[in-house]
């Protein structure tokens, strides 16, 4: 069962499940939106990127086992991931761009390597998202659908294995 995956993390991984201050925290997007105002010629990407879909349909959403919903998460995670590096090698060493990109992916990194860190495993089935994913040049467009993932998918996954978990033990000094 995937709650009993969860509950034998006893690291990073399920403090940040189970702790909306630690979430927040980590989301790096205002900080990221902040520095790219101050930047000029920052907005536009040298080449189109893909980026994955956040958007959450409710009913499909609540539909799919955790597996599905992690594997979902993960996946656009990898795909910003992917996008980020493949524009970050295009852009001018040391320019404001290739410092927003940067950040950017520190902060992709490390939200995907707590969703892996997770320990959830299990066939996923159809884990593809509900709606498609698109292409962008526009930097705000990146920071904006990373900021969406985090605030849906990625906060309504950690909803689930938060509450998982503390149906399933209640009184686990981690949690």
């Amino acid at each position: 069962m995937v709650c009993t995956k969860v509950l034998n993390v006893k690291t990073r991984p399920i403090d940040f499940v189970c702790d909306v201050r630690a979430r927040r925290n980590m989301n790096n997007v205002k900080d990221l939106e902040v520095a790219m105002a101050s930047c000029s010629g920052s907005e536009q990407l040298p080449s189109p990127v893909p980026v994955p879909c956040v958007f959450i349909h409710k009913a499909i959403w609540e539909n799919k086992s955790l597996q599905q919903k992690h594997a979902e998460v993960r996946w656009a995670l990898e795909v910003l991931l992917n996008s980020v590096n493949q524009v970050w090698i295009q852009s001018p060493q040391g320019s404001c761009q290739s410092s927003l990109l940067e950040g950017l992916e520190h902060g992709v990194k490390n939200h995907l390597h707590i969703v892996n860190g997770l320990g959830i495993q299990g066939d996923t089935g159809d884990s593809r998202p509900a709606c498609f994913s698109q292409e962008t040049q526009s930097v705000s467009q990146i920071l904006r659908l990373y900021g969406r993932l985090l605030q849906g998918k990625l906060e309504c996954l950690s909803r689930d294995l938060c509450n998982c978990a503390t149906v399933q033990t209640p009184h686990t000094e981690h949690l």
